[in-house]
């Protein structure tokens, strides 16, 4: 099985970022020794032009078929790589990046002997892996040239707008009986400084006359079968009468906005009739009057800012709430120019040059800021009217009470009620505050890991109108480049089932986030497990739920994963115990490159090894692993509710809990095991 290999290593100076740490040529030279390595070199900076090309013609002229590259973290160069060992004639799967910038010079630079031993391990671990690699071939699949657009705000109508533009028929989805989404309750837009009336008549107008375009008013999703390419969608009337509508598209843009949150409770609103929301303020605003009070005869406004964002039920900022107010208090300083306007806040968020030069304006026009803290929040006084808003200031130690006329309420957007009933439906990813989750939020912003699907507006998290229509554009582009190349390539990283020997438990059916995998009649009518390609998302969590090991994944089998286990050196060191860190590619092992990035020094004795989730763990892997010698294993994962496979983690944990039983049943101290959450962002957590 493991004749004829012959791998090439390329070790990456980096400038000084590595080899200012790491004896470089010491590690090649190392490399040299391992089975089936023919050939190694160093290189200065493997990803530049020059090392480009000096790996391609290395692999021609020493006819390798494996090539592994030292060098930085797969989550930057990996791809470019690739593409190097397929135009060099290799298959792009037989090749491995490993990480000996992030996780090994950056991280130890203190210790550069043994920085240098655990890069030999690495590269070690990676040549035992890709020897054990198998060529595949991306998989194909045609693309139905149809995209739907759920919601039909600003977001959305931009979006389905650009796509038609393109020559692509949209479906524009619509729950309400009209379009413009949050817009219809907003009187003017800044910086543009319009009447919102006014963009969403000419995104009407222009959506209303284009040809490519069905408009779905009413209607919700009921139903979505299928993957990129080819969905089934299922409508449902939101209103009594029955009416069901059924088409196909190749791509989803997700652009059902937010709501704004309604302070129940909170500084009198919804007892006293002149304490309002932001939202219901422009519409006051829109209408001139309400409840018999004409705005323009009102002396007192005080804003309160941050109602129901930075807390604990909701610890994410509004973003543009600060700018709502300062919008909002300089209309009515116009409009009442003797009238005093108070804004009450903790800070204030002011995104872009043109948003800090309306707070500068603001304070000019002579509307008064002043802090609070979250410790001692505003209180509203007032009989079925707020009459006086006294709030501690933390910068003068005194209390102001501030006569009111109108007390406005800034609160955050939220997610919509249905959020969760559509992610469902879609089997894509909410956060931890409800919005739906991105791929990544800078690679990959306005896509979900369920490929074809995209995302856009405040479905994501809150944006303004401005952010709102460039999201909607970007997430339109994307939807389309399947359309245009009119068939989809799926990475092999798929999940496969040896029928053979299958026994159709349906284990693997009953854990799959993306309904992948089903059990189906063979000709001889047993029941086995198959797996749809395109559907497929190669998380693992169906191989590591199969009992038989019958199921496996594409060059992350369990004979892929098992060799550079065992390439981990376990010899007895009583000072330095090895620990094996097993983390999901990404957010822990991304949370792991940021550690290295932020240069947070840690124990020399750690070993990473990425799997695509944590849910393709095996409890066997960690057995083996302790059984062996290491002396303690971690997996890590994405925190539960922020999986980058929907739910996949869930499942992580309950094997997990399993696991420290058994532990226990075999002789092993399962506190050397532990299971943990860390995000991309959390370096310091990781470290």
């Amino acid at each position: 099985m493991m004749l004829g290999k012959r791998i090439g290593v390329f070790v990456c100076h980096c400038g000084n970022n590595i080899a200012g740490v790491v004896d470089v040529r010491g590690i090649a030279e190392y490399a040299s020794t391992l089975l089936h390595v023919v050939h190694t070199e160093t290189n200065i900076y493997a990803c530049s032009e020059e090392g480009i090309a000096r790996i391609k013609r290395t692999i021609i002229e020493h006819t390798l078929d494996r090539v592994v590259v030292a060098a930085c973290t797969p989550r930057t160069h990996e791809p470019l790589f690739k593409e190097v060992c397929e135009e060099a004639g290799i298959n792009k799967h037989l090749f491995e990046l490993v990480n000996i910038r992030e996780h090994c010079s950056w991280i130890h630079m203190k210790e550069p002997d043994r920085a240098t031993e655990k890069a030999r391990e690495l590269v070690r671990m990676g040549v035992a892996r890709v020897a054990n690699l198998t060529a595949e071939v991306d998989i194909e699949a045609p693309v139905f040239p149809s995209t739907l657009v759920t919601g039909g705000g600003v977001s959305g109508m931009s979006a389905a707008l650009n796509l038609a533009n393109q020559g692509i028929e949209v479906h524009l989805v619509e729950r309400e009986k009209k379009l413009g989404g949050l817009l219809n309750q907003i009187d003017t837009i800044y910086p543009a400084d319009e009447k919102s009336s006014q963009l969403i008549g000419r995104l009407k107008r222009s959506v209303k006359e284009n040809p490519n375009i069905s408009v779905h008013l009413g209607k919700i999703i009921k139903n979505v079968e299928g993957s990129v390419g080819d969905f089934q969608i299922r409508l449902e009337s939101t209103r009594k009468q029955s009416g069901k509508e059924e088409f196909k598209v190749g791509t989803i843009v997700v652009a059902t906005g937010a709501r704004e949150f309604k302070p129940e409770g909170m500084f009198g609103y919804g007892r006293l009739i002149n304490v309002v929301t932001e939202l219901e303020l422009e519409e006051i605003q829109k209408n001139k009057k309400k409840n018999g009070t004409d705005l323009s005869k009102l002396r007192d406004f005080v804003f309160v800012n941050c109602v129901g964002a930075r807390v604990k039920e909701r610890e994410y900022c509004g973003r543009f709430c600060c700018m709502t107010s300062i919008k909002n208090a300089m209309r009515l300083k116009s409009m009442s120019p003797d009238a005093s306007v108070t804004i009450l806040e903790r800070d204030v968020m002011a995104c872009g040059i043109a948003m800090e030069e309306l707070y500068k304006k603001a304070k000019e026009a002579g509307i008064t800021f002043v802090r609070y803290g979250p410790e001692k929040m505003p209180k509203v006084s007032g009989n079925q009217k707020a009459k006086v808003v006294r709030v501690d200031t933390p910068v003068t130690g005194r209390r102001m009470s501030i006569p009111a006329d109108m007390v406005v309420l800034t609160t955050p957007l939220v997610p919509r009620d249905d959020s969760k009933a559509l992610s469902r439906i879609l089997k894509v990813p909410l956060g931890s505050d409800g919005f739906f989750l991105e791929a990544h939020v800078k690679l990959r912003p306005v896509e979900f890991s369920n490929d074809g699907i995209y995302v856009c507006g405040s479905a994501r998290y809150p944006v303004n109108v401005g952010d709102a229509i460039s999201q909607g554009y970007a997430a339109a582009a994307k939807a389309a480049t399947p359309i245009r190349q009119k068939k989809v390539f799926v990475e092999p990283i798929v999940a496969y089932c040896n029928e053979m020997e299958c026994t159709g438990c349906g284990n693997c059916e009953a854990v799959c986030p993306f309904d992948a995998v089903r059990l189906e009649l063979d000709s001889s009518g047993r029941s086995v497990a198959r797996v749809t390609e395109v559907k497929c998302k190669g998380c693992g969590c169906c191989v590591a739920a199969c009992p038989g090991g019958v199921m496996q994944q594409r060059n992350w089998g369990d004979w892929q994963l098992h060799p550079p286990l065992n390439a981990i050196e376990t010899r007895p060191e009583p000072d330095e115990p090895k620990i094996l860190v097993l983390a999901c590619n990404w957010c822990s092992y991304a949370g792991a490159d940021l550690a290295g990035v932020s240069r947070y020094q840690i124990p020399s004795n750690i070993r990473v090894v990425r799997v695509m989730c944590s849910s393709r763990v095996k409890p066997e892997f960690i057995v083996r692993a302790l059984s062996n010698g290491i002396d303690g294993v971690m997996v890590l994962g994405c925190h539960p509710g922020e999986c980058h496979y929907v739910n996949a983690n869930f499942y992580t944990r309950r094997r997990m809990v399993l696991l420290r039983r058994l532990l226990e049943l075999t002789g092993i101290d399962p506190e050397r095991f532990k299971l943990d959450w860390v995000s991309a962002s959390e370096a310091r957590r990781y470290s």
